[in-house]
Protein backbone atom coordinates (compact mmCIF):
# COMPACT_ATOMS: atom_id res chain seq x y z
CA UNK A 1 0.00 0.00 0.00
CA UNK A 2 1.01 3.65 -0.55
CA UNK A 3 3.14 4.70 2.43
CA UNK A 4 2.10 8.34 1.97
CA UNK A 5 -1.20 7.43 3.63
CA UNK A 6 -0.95 8.09 7.37
CA UNK A 7 -3.14 7.51 10.40
CA UNK A 8 -5.87 10.14 10.52
CA UNK A 9 -6.70 12.32 13.50
CA UNK A 10 -9.88 10.24 14.00
CA UNK A 11 -7.84 7.18 14.90
CA UNK A 12 -6.70 3.83 13.47
CA UNK A 13 -9.79 2.95 11.36
CA UNK A 14 -9.18 6.15 9.39
CA UNK A 15 -6.27 6.94 7.09
CA UNK A 16 -5.44 10.27 5.44
CA UNK A 17 -3.63 11.32 2.27
CA UNK A 18 -2.47 14.88 1.53
CA UNK A 19 -3.24 15.92 -2.06
CA UNK A 20 -0.99 18.73 -3.37
CA UNK A 21 -2.76 21.38 -5.46
CA UNK A 22 -1.56 24.36 -7.45
CA UNK A 23 -0.62 27.31 -5.20
CA UNK A 24 -2.59 30.55 -5.14
CA UNK A 25 -1.85 34.08 -3.92
CA UNK A 26 -1.62 32.78 -0.33
CA UNK A 27 0.94 30.10 -1.18
CA UNK A 28 0.77 26.28 -1.31
CA UNK A 29 -2.62 24.59 -1.24
CA UNK A 30 -3.58 21.03 -0.38
CA UNK A 31 -6.71 18.94 -0.06
CA UNK A 32 -6.96 15.88 2.20
CA UNK A 33 -8.57 12.55 1.40
CA UNK A 34 -9.71 10.45 4.37
CA UNK A 35 -10.39 6.71 4.03
CA UNK A 36 -12.28 4.50 6.46
CA UNK A 37 -10.44 1.17 6.61
CA UNK A 38 -11.57 -1.07 9.48
CA UNK A 39 -10.58 -4.71 9.95
CA UNK A 40 -7.67 -4.57 7.55
CA UNK A 41 -9.74 -3.04 4.76
CA UNK A 42 -6.62 -1.30 3.53
CA UNK A 43 -5.13 -4.58 2.32
CA UNK A 44 -5.77 -6.41 -0.96
CA UNK A 45 -9.28 -7.80 -1.42
CA UNK A 46 -10.55 -10.75 -3.43
CA UNK A 47 -13.93 -9.13 -4.07
CA UNK A 48 -15.03 -9.37 -7.71
CA UNK A 49 -16.84 -6.79 -9.78
CA UNK A 50 -16.88 -3.02 -9.53
CA UNK A 51 -16.44 -1.39 -6.15
CA UNK A 52 -19.10 0.86 -4.68
CA UNK A 53 -17.55 3.91 -3.04
CA UNK A 54 -18.79 7.08 -1.36
CA UNK A 55 -16.90 10.38 -1.36
CA UNK A 56 -18.22 12.77 1.32
CA UNK A 57 -17.79 16.54 0.85
CA UNK A 58 -18.38 18.94 3.77
CA UNK A 59 -19.89 22.43 3.82
CA UNK A 60 -18.66 25.91 4.76
CA UNK A 61 -16.86 26.30 8.12
CA UNK A 62 -16.70 22.53 8.34
CA UNK A 63 -14.58 19.42 7.92
CA UNK A 64 -15.05 15.65 8.03
CA UNK A 65 -15.60 14.13 11.48
CA UNK A 66 -18.62 11.90 10.75
CA UNK A 67 -17.28 8.62 12.10
CA UNK A 68 -20.71 7.09 12.60
CA UNK A 69 -21.72 7.81 8.99
CA UNK A 70 -18.54 6.14 7.73
CA UNK A 71 -19.11 3.04 9.87
CA UNK A 72 -22.77 2.72 8.90
CA UNK A 73 -22.27 3.09 5.15
CA UNK A 74 -19.35 0.66 5.35
CA UNK A 75 -21.66 -1.89 6.96
CA UNK A 76 -24.05 -1.33 4.06
CA UNK A 77 -21.30 -2.36 1.65
CA UNK A 78 -19.76 0.98 0.71
CA UNK A 79 -16.09 1.87 0.66
CA UNK A 80 -16.08 5.21 2.43
CA UNK A 81 -13.91 8.24 1.70
CA UNK A 82 -14.20 11.89 2.69
CA UNK A 83 -12.56 15.05 1.41
CA UNK A 84 -11.42 18.10 3.36
CA UNK A 85 -11.33 20.80 0.68
CA UNK A 86 -8.41 23.22 0.52
CA UNK A 87 -8.37 25.83 3.30
CA UNK A 88 -10.64 23.68 5.48
CA UNK A 89 -9.96 21.29 8.35
CA UNK A 90 -6.99 19.02 7.72
CA UNK A 91 -6.16 21.10 4.64
CA UNK A 92 -6.06 24.52 6.33
CA UNK A 93 -2.49 25.80 6.25
CA UNK A 94 -0.95 28.66 8.27
CA UNK A 95 -1.55 32.09 6.74
CA UNK A 96 -4.56 31.02 4.68
CA UNK A 97 -7.97 32.68 4.73
CA UNK A 98 -10.21 29.87 6.04
CA UNK A 99 -12.70 28.62 3.47
CA UNK A 100 -11.86 31.28 0.88
CA UNK A 101 -12.39 30.87 -2.84
CA UNK A 102 -13.51 33.43 -5.41
CA UNK A 103 -15.34 30.81 -7.51
CA UNK A 104 -16.59 27.38 -6.54
CA UNK A 105 -15.01 25.97 -9.71
CA UNK A 106 -11.67 26.18 -7.90
CA UNK A 107 -12.78 23.04 -6.05
CA UNK A 108 -12.70 21.08 -9.31
CA UNK A 109 -9.01 20.42 -8.67
CA UNK A 110 -9.77 19.04 -5.20
CA UNK A 111 -12.43 16.69 -6.54
CA UNK A 112 -10.31 15.48 -9.44
CA UNK A 113 -7.34 14.77 -7.18
CA UNK A 114 -9.54 13.02 -4.63
CA UNK A 115 -11.29 10.82 -7.19
CA UNK A 116 -7.98 9.76 -8.73
CA UNK A 117 -6.49 8.91 -5.31
CA UNK A 118 -9.68 7.11 -4.29
CA UNK A 119 -9.60 4.94 -7.41
CA UNK A 120 -5.93 4.16 -6.83
CA UNK A 121 -6.65 3.22 -3.21
CA UNK A 122 -9.47 0.88 -4.21
CA UNK A 123 -7.24 -0.74 -6.84
CA UNK A 124 -4.48 -1.20 -4.25
CA UNK A 125 -6.93 -2.81 -1.85
CA UNK A 126 -7.99 -5.30 -4.50
CA UNK A 127 -4.58 -5.83 -6.00
CA UNK A 128 -5.76 -4.96 -9.53
CA UNK A 129 -7.33 -2.09 -11.50
CA UNK A 130 -10.98 -1.89 -10.47
CA UNK A 131 -14.00 -0.05 -11.80
CA UNK A 132 -15.63 2.14 -9.16
CA UNK A 133 -19.32 3.06 -8.94
CA UNK A 134 -18.77 6.39 -7.21
CA UNK A 135 -21.35 8.39 -5.27
CA UNK A 136 -20.80 11.95 -4.06
CA UNK A 137 -22.42 12.71 -0.70
CA UNK A 138 -22.24 16.45 -0.10
CA UNK A 139 -23.48 18.84 2.59
CA UNK A 140 -24.68 22.46 2.41
CA UNK A 141 -22.21 24.57 0.38
CA UNK A 142 -20.46 21.31 -0.50
CA UNK A 143 -23.76 20.23 -2.01
CA UNK A 144 -23.71 23.29 -4.25
CA UNK A 145 -20.10 22.54 -5.24
CA UNK A 146 -20.89 18.89 -5.99
CA UNK A 147 -24.08 19.62 -7.93
CA UNK A 148 -22.40 22.02 -10.32
CA UNK A 149 -19.38 19.74 -10.75
CA UNK A 150 -21.63 16.79 -11.62
CA UNK A 151 -23.55 18.94 -14.12
CA UNK A 152 -20.26 19.93 -15.80
CA UNK A 153 -18.97 16.35 -15.74
CA UNK A 154 -21.83 14.06 -16.79
CA UNK A 155 -21.23 10.34 -16.51
CA UNK A 156 -18.41 10.60 -13.97
CA UNK A 157 -20.39 9.36 -10.97
CA UNK A 158 -23.21 6.89 -10.38
CA UNK A 159 -25.37 9.06 -8.12
CA UNK A 160 -25.46 12.22 -6.01
CA UNK A 161 -26.68 12.49 -2.41
CA UNK A 162 -27.26 16.02 -1.12
CA UNK A 163 -27.47 16.71 2.61
CA UNK A 164 -29.34 20.03 3.07
CA UNK A 165 -27.67 21.59 0.01
CA UNK A 166 -27.36 25.37 -0.29
CA UNK A 167 -29.00 25.72 -3.70
CA UNK A 168 -30.67 29.11 -3.45
CA UNK A 169 -30.83 32.35 -1.48
CA UNK A 170 -33.96 34.11 -0.20
CA UNK A 171 -35.29 37.18 -1.96
CA UNK A 172 -36.81 38.25 -5.25
CA UNK A 173 -34.83 37.79 -8.49
CA UNK A 174 -34.41 41.58 -8.74
CA UNK A 175 -33.02 41.85 -5.20
CA UNK A 176 -30.65 38.93 -5.72
CA UNK A 177 -29.32 40.42 -8.97
CA UNK A 178 -28.74 43.75 -7.24
CA UNK A 179 -26.90 42.17 -4.30
CA UNK A 180 -24.79 40.03 -6.60
CA UNK A 181 -23.88 43.07 -8.72
CA UNK A 182 -22.73 45.00 -5.65
CA UNK A 183 -20.70 42.07 -4.34
CA UNK A 184 -19.14 41.37 -7.73
CA UNK A 185 -17.97 44.96 -8.03
CA UNK A 186 -16.66 45.02 -4.46
CA UNK A 187 -14.86 41.67 -4.86
CA UNK A 188 -12.70 43.08 -7.66
CA UNK A 189 -11.11 45.50 -5.19
CA UNK A 190 -11.54 43.87 -1.79
CA UNK A 191 -12.11 40.13 -2.35
CA UNK A 192 -11.12 39.13 1.18
CA UNK A 193 -12.89 41.95 2.99
CA UNK A 194 -15.07 40.56 5.76
CA UNK A 195 -18.77 41.25 5.67
CA UNK A 196 -20.31 42.38 8.95
CA UNK A 197 -23.03 39.79 9.32
CA UNK A 198 -24.82 38.48 12.43
CA UNK A 199 -22.65 35.76 13.91
CA UNK A 200 -24.38 32.38 13.76
CA UNK A 201 -23.91 29.94 16.60
CA UNK A 202 -27.07 27.88 16.65
CA UNK A 203 -25.74 25.12 14.43
CA UNK A 204 -22.65 24.71 16.61
CA UNK A 205 -24.77 24.70 19.77
CA UNK A 206 -27.06 22.01 18.36
CA UNK A 207 -24.25 19.60 17.47
CA UNK A 208 -21.25 20.25 19.74
CA UNK A 209 -20.85 18.06 22.84
CA UNK A 210 -19.61 21.18 24.61
CA UNK A 211 -23.12 22.63 24.26
CA UNK A 212 -26.40 20.80 23.50
CA UNK A 213 -25.16 18.29 20.91
CA UNK A 214 -23.31 14.98 20.79
CA UNK A 215 -20.24 15.54 18.64
CA UNK A 216 -16.65 16.42 19.49
CA UNK A 217 -15.68 19.29 17.22
CA UNK A 218 -12.34 20.99 16.63
CA UNK A 219 -12.90 24.67 17.58
CA UNK A 220 -10.35 25.90 15.04
CA UNK A 221 -11.60 23.86 12.13
CA UNK A 222 -15.25 24.52 12.99
CA UNK A 223 -15.47 27.62 15.18
CA UNK A 224 -18.69 28.40 17.02
CA UNK A 225 -19.31 31.60 15.04
CA UNK A 226 -18.17 30.02 11.77
CA UNK A 227 -15.49 31.31 9.41
CA UNK A 228 -15.70 35.00 8.50
CA UNK A 229 -17.77 35.56 5.37
CA UNK A 230 -15.75 37.45 2.76
CA UNK A 231 -16.97 39.54 -0.17
CA UNK A 232 -15.26 37.36 -2.77
CA UNK A 233 -16.49 34.08 -1.30
CA UNK A 234 -20.12 35.20 -1.09
CA UNK A 235 -19.93 36.63 -4.60
CA UNK A 236 -18.74 33.23 -5.81
CA UNK A 237 -21.60 31.44 -4.05
CA UNK A 238 -24.22 33.80 -5.50
CA UNK A 239 -22.72 33.30 -8.96
CA UNK A 240 -23.17 29.56 -8.49
CA UNK A 241 -26.78 30.10 -7.40
CA UNK A 242 -27.32 32.14 -10.56
CA UNK A 243 -26.11 29.19 -12.65
CA UNK A 244 -28.70 26.97 -10.97
CA UNK A 245 -31.42 29.58 -11.44
CA UNK A 246 -30.72 29.68 -15.18
CA UNK A 247 -31.15 25.92 -15.25
CA UNK A 248 -28.90 22.85 -15.30
CA UNK A 249 -29.58 19.18 -15.90
CA UNK A 250 -28.07 16.50 -13.69
CA UNK A 251 -28.78 13.25 -15.49
CA UNK A 252 -27.53 11.06 -12.63
CA UNK A 253 -30.03 10.10 -9.91
CA UNK A 254 -30.11 12.60 -7.04
CA UNK A 255 -31.26 12.11 -3.45
CA UNK A 256 -31.91 15.22 -1.34
CA UNK A 257 -32.14 14.79 2.44
CA UNK A 258 -33.27 17.72 4.55
CA UNK A 259 -35.43 18.73 7.50
CA UNK A 260 -39.15 19.36 7.32
CA UNK A 261 -38.74 22.83 8.85
CA UNK A 262 -36.32 25.68 9.49
CA UNK A 263 -35.84 27.86 12.56
CA UNK A 264 -33.74 30.83 11.49
CA UNK A 265 -32.42 33.94 13.22
CA UNK A 266 -29.61 34.51 15.70
CA UNK A 267 -31.72 34.12 18.87
CA UNK A 268 -31.58 30.65 20.41
CA UNK A 269 -34.76 28.58 20.41
CA UNK A 270 -35.05 24.96 21.51
CA UNK A 271 -36.70 24.25 18.15
CA UNK A 272 -33.21 24.57 16.67
CA UNK A 273 -32.40 21.17 18.18
CA UNK A 274 -34.80 19.55 15.70
CA UNK A 275 -34.89 21.82 12.62
CA UNK A 276 -32.54 23.41 10.11
CA UNK A 277 -31.13 26.51 11.82
CA UNK A 278 -28.90 27.54 8.88
CA UNK A 279 -30.93 27.42 5.65
CA UNK A 280 -34.55 27.84 4.67
CA UNK A 281 -35.62 24.40 3.47
CA UNK A 282 -38.50 25.73 1.33
CA UNK A 283 -36.39 27.33 -1.46
CA UNK A 284 -33.89 24.47 -1.07
CA UNK A 285 -36.55 21.91 -1.95
CA UNK A 286 -38.00 23.98 -4.80
CA UNK A 287 -34.60 24.34 -6.45
CA UNK A 288 -33.69 20.71 -5.79
CA UNK A 289 -36.74 19.51 -7.68
CA UNK A 290 -35.43 21.28 -10.80
CA UNK A 291 -31.96 19.69 -10.83
CA UNK A 292 -32.76 16.83 -13.17
CA UNK A 293 -35.21 14.11 -14.22
CA UNK A 294 -34.42 11.68 -11.38
CA UNK A 295 -34.57 13.62 -8.12
CA UNK A 296 -35.82 12.04 -4.88
CA UNK A 297 -36.52 14.43 -1.99
CA UNK A 298 -36.74 13.00 1.54
CA UNK A 299 -37.72 15.52 4.20
CA UNK A 300 -37.11 14.12 7.68
CA UNK A 301 -38.94 15.33 10.76
CA UNK A 302 -36.54 16.39 13.49
CA UNK A 303 -33.49 16.70 11.24
CA UNK A 304 -30.82 19.35 11.74
CA UNK A 305 -29.08 21.27 8.98
CA UNK A 306 -26.60 18.41 8.80
CA UNK A 307 -29.10 15.57 8.85
CA UNK A 308 -26.36 13.03 9.66
CA UNK A 309 -25.64 14.85 12.94
CA UNK A 310 -29.27 14.87 14.11
CA UNK A 311 -30.42 13.03 17.22
CA UNK A 312 -30.07 9.25 17.17
CA UNK A 313 -33.38 8.05 15.75
CA UNK A 314 -33.48 10.86 13.21
CA UNK A 315 -29.98 10.36 11.86
CA UNK A 316 -30.48 6.60 11.72
CA UNK A 317 -33.55 7.19 9.57
CA UNK A 318 -31.50 9.54 7.37
CA UNK A 319 -28.67 7.03 6.90
CA UNK A 320 -31.11 4.16 6.36
CA UNK A 321 -32.95 6.24 3.74
CA UNK A 322 -29.69 7.03 1.97
CA UNK A 323 -28.48 3.41 2.12
CA UNK A 324 -31.78 2.06 0.80
CA UNK A 325 -31.88 4.63 -2.00
CA UNK A 326 -28.29 3.86 -2.96
CA UNK A 327 -29.03 0.14 -3.10
CA UNK A 328 -31.94 0.92 -5.41
CA UNK A 329 -30.02 3.17 -7.80
CA UNK A 330 -26.45 1.87 -7.46
CA UNK A 331 -26.82 -1.87 -6.84
CA UNK A 332 -24.04 -4.34 -6.23
CA UNK A 333 -23.19 -5.79 -9.61
CA UNK A 334 -20.85 -8.32 -11.12
CA UNK A 335 -18.41 -7.29 -13.82
CA UNK A 336 -20.32 -6.29 -17.01
CA UNK A 337 -23.64 -7.26 -15.39
CA UNK A 338 -26.95 -5.73 -16.31
CA UNK A 339 -29.25 -6.37 -13.37
CA UNK A 340 -32.40 -4.78 -12.07
CA UNK A 341 -31.45 -2.64 -9.07
CA UNK A 342 -32.56 -3.99 -5.74
CA UNK A 343 -35.68 -2.26 -4.45
CA UNK A 344 -36.82 -1.34 -7.96
CA UNK A 345 -39.97 -2.48 -9.71
CA UNK A 346 -39.87 -3.93 -13.20
CA UNK A 347 -41.03 -0.56 -14.51
CA UNK A 348 -38.04 1.20 -12.97
CA UNK A 349 -39.78 2.87 -10.04
CA UNK A 350 -38.29 2.48 -6.56
CA UNK A 351 -40.23 0.77 -3.81
CA UNK A 352 -40.40 3.38 -1.08
CA UNK A 353 -40.01 2.17 2.52
CA UNK A 354 -42.22 3.52 5.26
CA UNK A 355 -40.74 6.30 7.36
CA UNK A 356 -40.28 5.49 11.00
CA UNK A 357 -41.56 8.19 13.34
CA UNK A 358 -38.84 10.32 14.91
CA UNK A 359 -38.69 9.99 18.66
CA UNK A 360 -37.58 12.55 21.19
Amino acid sequence: MDESWTEDILGPPFRALTLPLEPDDEGPRVATLVAYEPDGAGGPSEQAGPARAVLYVHGFSDYFFHEELARTLHLHGWEFFALDLHKYGRSLLPGQTPGYVSTLEHYDADLEAAILALEQRVAARRGAPTAVDLVLVAHSTGGLVATLWVARNPGRIAALVLNSPWLDTPGTPLLKRAVRGILTAASRRWPKARLRLPEPGSSFRSISDSRDGEWRIDPVWRPEAGFPVTVGWLSGVLAAHDVLARGISVREPVLVLCSTASTLGTAWKNAKLATDSVLDVAPMVRRAAELGPRVTIRRIHGALHDVFLSRGEVRRLAVDSAAWWLDAYVPVRAENSDVLPRGMTAGGAPRIPAERPAQD
